[in-house]
């Protein structure tokens, strides 16, 4: 994937082929940041262009909680 120069303007054909390219990388596995890195642009503007594309955004990840244990207490 090219660099694309940081603060240069991505619209038209050029905006759709990298929204594709992204879409793709992105439901192989690939992360907003790693995409972001990649591409040479921010975080923000992988989102927003993934999210233009339709493409379905994975949750954050990590550690989940469990349901919250009742704390009655018996007399």
């Amino acid at each position: 994937m090219a660099e694309i120069p940081k603060g240069r303007r991505v619209t038209g054909s050029e905006r759709d082929k990298l929204a594709i390219d992204l879409k793709k990388k992105y439901s192989g596995g690939a992360s907003i940041r790693q995409l972001a890195e990649a591409t040479g642009r921010s975080y923000g503007f992988i989102h927003r262009v993934l999210s233009e594309s339709g493409a379905s955004l994975r949750g954050r990840g990590g550690a989940t909680r469990g349901k919250a244990k009742s704390k009655a207490k018996k007399k």
